[in-house]
């Protein structure tokens, strides 16, 4: 089992945008970003400790030309009626900033060793830098979540799906970078993730350049609400996981949730670096660590993510 007390180490390096999936057979799944942004990787194994000296098995590489060429950022996996989705973002390899959202399927029980197929782009409203797609299901319905830039601001949008690779409908607007701490160095908000409890749908997200002023907000809706309406998005009006120079966690962000062996210990899985001084664009650094840690929840039934590196028990 993990070692939840030790959180200064990181847990996996060079991994950045990490997510992890319990799947159904007992086994973690683990992907995230690699330093050389151009292949999609997988990690298989019964413990969260496993992964970290798990065979890392490249399921998939970027193209020699055209879409899907350059810039293979933050995938995630997902189990969908009965088959394997990987979601992520890549430029062409002429553009290594038209990055637009990607859907890898594989339809054989195991993921690390099935056949990957590609079902293309995902075709959005409009077309602009786009990143950082995930999917989640609610009463009977699926739901993508995405960022994606809009004049000078990188914003949060929904909408429905017909498909695991098909937006159905029109995209609603949910968040937009509004306060300092979304703010710094660029306008952002990305890297979406969800989480269910206590009546509210939430939607933790990362905002601000990527060094060590990137952080982690919060969105909420309830579960009642249409998630298509703007308006049912409450935006925290504060970060809810920032740096943490005591424990040397600098930029905190894009984090995925899972759950310990026993099912009962919830935890976030997030990248941070060791350090805050940055030389050159911070994109070009490859020491984003995976790091993971216990969460709990606050008595007004929102999230209590602690600080990176240390854990608040409530």
């Amino acid at each position: 089992m993990l070692d939840t007390n030790n959180y200064l180490k990181p847990w996996i390096l060079n991994r950045a945008d990490p997510y992890v999936l319990r799947h159904t057979d007992g086994f973690y799944y683990f992907t995230a970003s690699v330093p050389e942004y151009d292949r999609l990787v997988l990690r298989k194994s019964a413990t969260l400790d496993g992964l970290v000296d798990a065979e890392e098995t490249v399921i998939w590489r970027k193209h020699e030309a055209g879409e899907m060429g350059n810039h293979i950022w933050a995938p995630e996996l997902h189990f969908i009626d009965g088959k394997w989705y990987v979601y992520f973002a890549a430029g062409t390899a002429e553009d290594q900033w038209a990055i637009r959202p990607y859907v890898l399927e594989c339809g054989d029980e195991d993921p690390i060793t099935g056949t990957w197929v590609e079902k293309g782009k995902i075709k959005l409203d409009f077309e602009s830098f786009s990143l950082d797609a995930t999917t989640f299901e609610h009463n009977g319905e699926r739901y993508l979540i995405w960022a994606q830039y809009k004049d000078s601001d990188s914003n949060l949008y929904i909408a429905k799906l017909a498909n695991p690779w098909t937006i159905m409908g029109p995209q609603a607007l949910i968040a937009t970078p509004e306060y300092e701490w979304e703010i710094q160095g660029f306008r952002v908000n990305e890297g979406p993730a969800v989480l269910k409890r206590n009546g509210r749908i939430f939607v933790t997200f990362s905002a601000s350049a990527t060094d060590h002023r990137y952080c982690m907000g919060l969105l909420e809706a309830s579960l009642d609400a249409d998630l298509l309406d703007s308006g049912s998005w409450i935006k925290h009006p504060f970060p809810v996981f920032e740096t943490n120079e005591e424990t040397e966690n600098y930029g905190p962000g894009h984090n995925s949730f899972t759950v310990s062996e026993d099912g009962m210990t919830e935890l976030i899985v997030y990248h941070a670096r060791p350090y805050k001084e940055l030389v050159g664009d911070p994109l070009s650094d490859p020491n984003r660590h995976a790091r993971i840690q216990p969460f709990s929840w606050k008595e007004d039934g929102t999230p209590d993510f602690g600080m990176p590196g240390k854990y608040n028990e409530k």
